[in-house]
């Protein structure tokens, strides 16, 4: 009993006490540790063999502190002995330094006063923090050598720790064995030390997740505690930077997912929409494809429009500011989002657009309003919005006049590439105004290309189905009633007004031909006489063929008396260049 005595001011103290009380026994009950961690200390007491290692050497700190073995009362007691081996040893190994930090929580109380816990974590900290080449990894990974490794020759020791250095996330896969307390706090402790980049920080926070929510990658939790996963939903939330760049899209986006279906608070919710919309350039088409949490719809259309109008806003607001600091000069924010940035948005917007088109219960609003955000936007061509409002008509062909004159108006048919053309050209579910202007920038493309260098002068019934004066615009120049937009052809209309538009070989109207070549010799004449049959391009054979569900009748006047179709294109074929005529239709 003396060893004991001699080493322990606790059980001197309760000796004294039951000599008072004239009993024999000595009871202990609440010893942190268990048995195993007393069983450490009376052996270091009776002067045995002690064995120490990561996993046990918290419990006997905080044993050797409950039996208040102090310098005190002898010597190299167990206390001094113990924080010189976690000093020396443990809290220099990246393994170790884990492990006893993953031990406290049995004894977080004792851990967090003895400063174990607080240790430990800077401990972490600043290995992770350290540079990739300060890092040896006789400390900082606990693995066998390999037989290479074996070697003494500095230099060969030197190459080799230039091959084994891992890069700047080579501490990330560790960390995700700490519970979520303590995890936060390791990853606060690195955030302040301020030389991890967010980068990274955001791949740990990844591998985190990915590891403690089974599903997650895959944006669906597969079970366990709804509590739980939602309060390391949020925890992570908390712990993530607030700067550009820190978390990827795939990640923010699968976070978000996650979020939807725990149920997590609209606060939550919106800060990620937030910051997804702040680098949605990064996305894919798949990324956005969220499932609706209820009703009948398939996505969720709403949550993507709030994407994209936190990406929009985001771009007003930066152009905003950039006025406000200097009107007069050209300043580029380092936030400023390029046209480029809002070229991927519109393709990616496009393509979202091509895959909720085809759920049966989207309506038309919502389609549109979805597209009319990025209308602004540069494209390479409106390839994509046609496809989407093909596959739209396509799926909803009860839609009505209006709704399908709403929808056709978001394409410009001038930025359709020649395939897309071709297509709409033969597509029955478009408008025929749609038709017909898809065949004239089509053939006024075809004929610029070919040497053209002036828009051919077309009659004003031509004109009214072009949208702003041939010039791209949504808009006409002439009011576009609801029966021109109402009109759809059958596929045999369509051929006859392509076969109409063929036959004409617009061009610029200039009649050039080079004098020296044979082969161009009768250019000049076919293009004088395509130009001035295009005066007389609707005529009232097309226009009839048009309108013939509508029985519309069409009237071509001029100043002169009334005149049949095939003599006011003679007429007109016989005319000077000065010569004008107006062509109204009613």
């Amino acid at each position: 009993m003396f060893p004991l005595l001699s080493k322990s001011a606790r059980f001197q103290k309760l000796i004294t006490n039951s000599n008072e009380e004239n009993n024999d026994e000595v009871h202990i009950h609440d010893i942190p540790g268990g048995s195993a961690a007393f069983e450490i200390c009376t052996k270091f007491c009776y002067g045995m063999t002690v064995t120490l290692n990561a996993y046990n050497v918290v419990a006997a700190r905080c044993a050797a502190e409950y039996l208040e073995m102090y310098e005190t009362v002898e010597k190299g007691n167990l206390i001094y002995k113990i924080e010189v081996f976690l000093n020396s040893s443990i809290f220099r190994s990246w393994k170790d330094s884990i492990i006893v930090l993953q031990t406290t929580k049995s004894l977080l109380k004792w851990s967090e006063e003895l400063k174990v816990v607080s240790h430990g974590i800077d401990s972490i900290a600043t290995k992770a923090s350290l540079d990739t080449s300060k890092v040896e990894w006789s400390y900082t990974y606990n693995r066998k050598k390999l037989p290479s490794e074996n070697s003494n020759d500095p230099q060969s020791n030197n190459a080799r720790k230039q091959q084994l250095v891992p890069k700047d996330w080579w501490w990330v896969e560790d960390l995700c064995e700490l519970q979520l307390d303590l995890y936060e706090r390791v990853i606060t402790a690195i955030i302040e030390k301020g030389n991890v980049s967010g980068a990274v920080i955001g791949e740990a926070l990844n591998a985190y997740a990915s590891r403690r929510m089974p599903g997650f990658n895959k944006g669906e939790i597969q079970g366990g505690d709804i509590v739980k996963n939602r309060l390391l939903l949020e925890t992570i939330l908390r712990i993530l930077p607030v700067d550009m760049g820190i978390a990827s899209f795939s990640f923010l986006v699968k976070l978000l997912r996650v979020a939807i279906q725990l149920e997590c608070e609209e606060l939550e919710r919106s800060e990620l929409i937030r910051r997804i919309g702040m680098c949605l350039e990064e996305a894919k088409v798949s990324d956005l494809l969220i499932c609706a949490p209820v009703g009948d719809a398939i996505l969720d259309v709403d949550i993507v429009q709030r994407i994209v109008e936190e990406f929009v806003a985001c771009d007003q607001q930066v152009q905003t500011d950039s006025l406000l600091e200097d009107e007069f000069q050209e300043i580029r924010s380092p936030g400023m989002v390029s046209d480029p940035s809002k070229a991927k948005v519109a393709k990616l917007v496009d393509g979202y657009l091509a895959e909720i088109a085809c759920d049966p219960n989207l309506p038309v609003a919502k389609f549109v309003n979805l597209a009319e955000l990025v209308s602004s936007f540069p494209r390479a061509s409106h390839d994509g919005l046609y496809r989407a409002i093909d596959m739209y008509l396509k799926e909803h062909p009860g839609i009505s006049k209006s709704e399908r004159k709403r929808i056709c108006r978001l394409m410009n048919c001038r930025s359709l590439s020649a395939e897309a053309c071709m297509h709409a050209v033969q597509n029955e579910r478009l408008p025929m105004r749609v038709v017909v202007q898809v065949l004239f920038f089509e053939q006024l493309r075809t004929t610029t290309s070919s040497g053209g260098n002036s828009t051919p002068d077309h009659p004003g019934s031509l004109r009214s189905f072009l949208p702003g004066g041939s010039h791209g615009s949504s808009r006409s120049t002439i009011t576009n009633t609801e029966e021109e937009w109402d009109a759809v052809g059958t596929m045999e209309d369509i051929k006859s007004l392509k076969g109409e538009v063929d036959a004409l070989k617009l061009s610029g109207g200039t009649g050039r031909a080079s004098s020296g070549k044979d082969n161009n010799s009768g250019k000049g004449n076919a293009d004088n006489i395509a130009a001035s049959k295009m005066k007389g391009f609707m005529s009232k054979k097309i226009l009839s063929k048009i309108w013939s569900s509508k029985e519309k009748s069409v009237d071509i006047s001029s100043s002169d008396t009334s005149e049949s179709p095939a003599s006011t294109v003679v007429e007109e074929t016989k005319s000077t260049p000065a010569r004008s005529r107006r062509h109204s239709v009613s």
